[in-house]
């Protein structure tokens, strides 16, 4: 019995450092892999929680705008448009400054 408790001490901490360090591990080597000089042809626009199992997305892809909604089905394209110029990026202190989700989704349907 004392054995087992021995064992029991030792290996639990064991795994889960093992498991802690694969986490990590598996985090930097992605960053790596995305980094520098890769060149991606989808950009998350802007993300709305609905629920808390219901997202909806707006997505860039060669030229346009693709507004999905994932969920546990899956995803769901639900309307599609031209993508809109790219405006330089807004500093987060100023949020009035910023274009609300549901502007954008008025301006996609016009």
């Amino acid at each position: 019995m004392l054995w087992y408790i021995i064992k029991l001490v030792v290996l639990l901490p064991l795994i889960g450092g093992l498991i802690w360090g694969s986490l990590k591990l598996s985090k930097h080597l992605q960053g790596r892999f995305m980094g520098q000089g890769a060149t991606r042809s989808v950009r998350i626009v802007e993300t709305v929680m609905l629920s808390p199992t219901l997202k909806l997305a707006v997505l860039e892809f060669h030229g346009r705008e693709i507004l999905v909604s994932t969920g546990r089905n899956g995803l769901t394209r639900l309307a599609e448009a031209p993508a809109r110029p790219r405006e330089p990026e807004v500093p987060a202190t100023d949020p009035a400054a910023r274009t609300s989700f549901l502007q954008t989704l008025k301006a996609m349907q016009k």
